[in-house]
């Protein structure tokens, strides 16, 4: 089935008289300047990248904050700019924020807060009522932002991801007749450690101003019904997994979220990839060795030094493959102005040298650690040349890591070890999961990875890719439009 032909097709019949606007805080392309000339990127984030395809489809606005140098030089008198550049299909408004509010609203509450609040990683949270006030301020003024976009219109309002908790409250108390929903990115965790917000009624609230509020699994979503009915005086009902609240209705629903299955494939088909494999196995001298690779944001939830120690263990377990496999860590550093994310770049960079120096030859070195950031061609060749692939997260909405990789392998090869604490290892149950804080048993698997007979590994690639693209980017779209749609008057 063509999910993509499905979700334009949803999208002109049923929503034809509504404006689609996006609202999130990563915007879907950046312009930054290189020299006397203007670029245009797309930034390594799984929200933009999922969603880009969608906006496409739609042809609505994209509103979010402009971060790149060159952002203002390229919008018109309204902050906006048509993207993308190359086939414009969409508007993009920028909101522009001081440094003082991107420091409070984003690096502070945003990350400092909500995030380790979020995710179980053992990461306490920092509350800090001025970064509180800024968050609030912030949301306030994307709000105005959203309110002038729509004008008029009957619109939906798609808000994402725990940036804009507060937000959809603001939206809907100035105009209710706006359909808002929003996508939680991340885990909701248990209420237990969501009590120790001390603004947890006023983020419950914001969230309840939306008519549907979504999160990757139906675990997520039970989390937060069981919040809600344990931290405000509201009304549960099971049977529609709905929060009454204030006499308004919000919707509770898993989406599980995907990635563009056909053009990832397509791209991993490519001349260009196939060039790039043969220069990175020239580059990194690769030879015939197993090669496993780790693609990731650096993150203190991404356990990447779990996956470290696991490695250390294996060679140590297993010093057969000591000069016969090489293990490629791909990291991109982000948000290191807060203390743990810099905390986190300082002791992975420890690990690799420490295991480097205690395995390593004139001739070979078991970690490589690249930390920069990779084009698409380069991942996809890296996705191909990988017998194994490690996504070893404490604790993930989703990961879509895992299910590129998968789409990427159009030659049904390679494995791929999964945390189970990963949205992903609800659907894909034929990688080999693992617990990340268990390291001889991660070890082992990791022996299982490389010494797996190449039919199972076929058949495992096979029914992964199969239920990547019946699942695809598309049918997310499909299956959150659908569910807005059904709220129009």
């Amino acid at each position: 089935m063509d999910f993509k032909e499905s979700l334009h097709q949803l999208i002109e019949e049923r929503l034809a008289s509504y404006l689609l606007v996006v609202v999130s805080n990563r915007e879907p392309y950046i312009h930054t300047f290189s020299g006397d000339e203007i670029e245009c990127l797309r930034p390594a984030s799984g929200l933009t990248v999922a969603l880009d395809p969608v906006m496409r489809a739609a042809a609505g606005v994209w509103i979010a904050h402009g971060s790149g140098d060159a952002d203002r030089a390229v919008v018109d008198s309204s902050s906006r700019v048509m993207v993308p550049p190359e086939n414009p299909q969409y508007a993009l408004r920028r909101v522009w924020l001081s440094k003082e509010e991107e420091d409070g609203y984003y690096y502070g509450f945003a990350n400092d807060a909500m995030w380790p609040l979020c995710h179980i990683a053992f990461t306490p949270p920092t509350f800090n009522e001025a970064d509180w006030n800024t968050y609030k301020k912030v949301n306030s003024l994307f709000a105005e932002v959203i309110l002038q976009e729509v004008g008029t219109n009957q619109a939906i309002i798609l808000v994402q991801d725990y940036h804009f908790a507060l937000l959809p409250r603001m939206i809907k108390a100035q105009n209710p007749q706006l359909i808002v929903g929003q996508f939680w990115h991340i885990p909701w965790p248990n209420y237990e450690i969501f009590r120790i917000c001390p603004w947890q009624e006023e983020i419950l609230d914001g969230l309840l101003g939306n008519d549907i509020l979504g999160f990757h699994i139906q675990y997520h979503c039970n989390n937060f019904l069981e919040t809600a009915d344990r931290a405000i005086e509201c009304r549960i009902d099971r049977e529609k997994f709905a929060v009454i609240w204030g006499g308004k209705t919000t919707l509770v629903r898993p989406f599980p979220i995907s990635v563009d299955f056909e053009a990832l494939s397509a791209e991993a088909s490519t001349g260009k990839v196939e060039r790039e494999m043969k220069a990175l196995r020239h580059r990194w001298g690769l030879g015939n060795k197993l090669v496993g690779i780790g693609i990731d944001r650096i993150d203190y939830t991404k356990g990447i030094p779990e996956r470290l120690r696991a490695l250390d263990r294996f060679f140590e377990k297993y010093p057969e493959y000591i000069g016969r496999m090489v293990f490629i860590q791909l990291g991109t550093s982000s948000r290191v102005r807060v203390e743990k994310y810099r905390e986190i770049n300082e002791r992975i960079d420890h690990l690799v040298e420490e295991i480097n120096r205690k395995y390593e030859s004139a001739s070979w070195e078991p970690i490589i650690y690249v930390k920069e950031l990779a084009s698409p061609v380069t991942l996809a060749a890296l996705r191909r040349i990988a017998d194994f692939c490690m996504v070893s997260s404490l604790h993930d909405g989703m990961n879509l890591v895992a299910k590129e990789f998968v789409s990427s392998r159009i030659d049904e090869d390679g494995v791929l070890i999964l945390s189970q604490f990963c949205g992903a290892a609800w659907e894909l149950s034929d990688a080999l999961v693992i617990n990340p804080y268990a390291t001889d048993e991660f070890a082992e698997t990791i022996k299982k990875a490389v010494e797996m007979p190449q039919e199972e590994k076929m058949v495992r690639m096979r029914r992964m890719r199969e239920q990547v693209r019946e699942n695809d980017i598309y049918h997310w779209g499909i299956a959150l439009f659908s569910e807005l749609a059904k709220l129009r008057p």
